[in-house]
């Protein structure tokens, strides 16, 4: 097949969501996931360990959150130093949520008070900690995004009132103290103009704001992975791929059951554009809910961590940590 018979296939697929759901509902997903079988008949791809207990682990699972993690194409750096220093982050109180559970990892207090020159990984374990380190990226790297957005509109009485600000209790005083306050690097014209771009165009589905109007801990972690992303030139194309892959890491159960809507399409996981499954239609609170209620299978919503700090994610919260 050509590729113009390709791309007319492609946009046949896409057309009939259009024509059911509101006016644009189409369906891609995926990058950074192995290609692996249809799950509907119960295939698996691999197991993962529980005590005793060893879990089959699906093909879509491993599809839409590979149990070996995924990199990103991004280094740390000395950035939770940094954060550490600048009083965004408190270490002690930061190192108390995960002594308490005993996971304070070597790999946390790298991340944390160490330089990292490697890229960086998500994992299942490390999702809720990584979330809550692009947090305080987001919430304290000085951006237009912050300063002469969305957030500061008189209408919603401050940026001091949302989940990404208020929630955020890590800090050496308050939170508005480190808001957009501290230059961690310098965005080209370019590089912020992408960052504008690309952050109206993705969603969470926890609220139905985009990250360019991150009220909640998502948005604005997500908000600090994209200016990170584009501080070290990465493709506009290549944020979308990442910024998938950590949505996924971080709702588990909403994107397992976007994959299954498309599994029953004929479209494969690693086959469809991330760009389009990151938008309203399908990534938001209530785009998401209308793709739900068109699937018979469903996993859920959870996540790496509710609107609070490294919090659980409730099916309530979903549509609740969000104007």
């Amino acid at each position: 097949m050509n590729k113009n018979m390709e791309n007319e296939k492609q946009a046949s697929i896409y057309a009939l969501p259009i024509s059911i759901i509101l006016a644009g509902i189409m369906i891609a997903v995926g990058v950074y996931a192995s290609k692996v079988p249809s799950p509907k008949d119960g295939t698996t791809r691999g197991v993962k360990a529980q005590g005793a207990q060893t879990i089959k682990i699906s093909a879509a699972e491993e599809a839409v959150t590979p149990v070996n993690g995924v990199i990103l194409p991004v280094s740390w750096g000395d950035l939770g130093v940094r954060l550490v220093n600048s009083g965004t982050i408190d270490a002690e109180k930061f190192k108390a949520i995960y002594e308490g559970r005993g996971q304070f990892t070597e790999e946390y207090k790298k991340l944390l008070l160490g330089q990292n020159d490697g890229k960086l990984k998500i994992t299942k374990t490390n999702a809720g900690f990584i979330l809550n380190l692009l947090w305080a990226l987001g919430l304290a790297n000085n951006n237009p995004v912050l300063y002469s957005g969305e957030m500061i509109d008189s209408k919603y009485g401050g940026a001091q009132g949302f989940a990404s600000t208020g929630g955020w209790t890590l800090a050496k005083g308050s939170a508005m103290d480190h808001y957009s306050q501290h230059v961690l690097f310098n965005l080209t014209a370019e590089q912020q103009e992408i960052v504008e771009r690309v952050s109206k165009n993705i969603y969470r589905p926890c609220c139905n704001n985009s990250t360019h109007f991150p009220d909640c801990n998502h948005g604005m972690a997500m908000l600090g992975l994209l200016e990170l992303m584009a501080s070290q030139g990465v493709s506009e194309q290549d944020m979308y791929k990442a910024a998938l892959v950590v949505n996924s890491y971080w709702f588990p159960g909403a994107y397992m059951t976007l994959e299954n809507y498309m599994e029953t399409r004929g479209i494969a996981w690693d086959k469809v554009q991330p760009e389009i499954i990151l938008g309203s239609a399908y990534s938001s609170a209530s785009g998401f809910a209308k793709i739900s209620s068109l699937t018979t299978q469903k996993s859920g919503n959870g996540g790496a961590g509710g609107c609070g700090v490294d919090s659980p994610l409730t099916t309530q919260q979903q549509s609740s940590c969000g104007i």
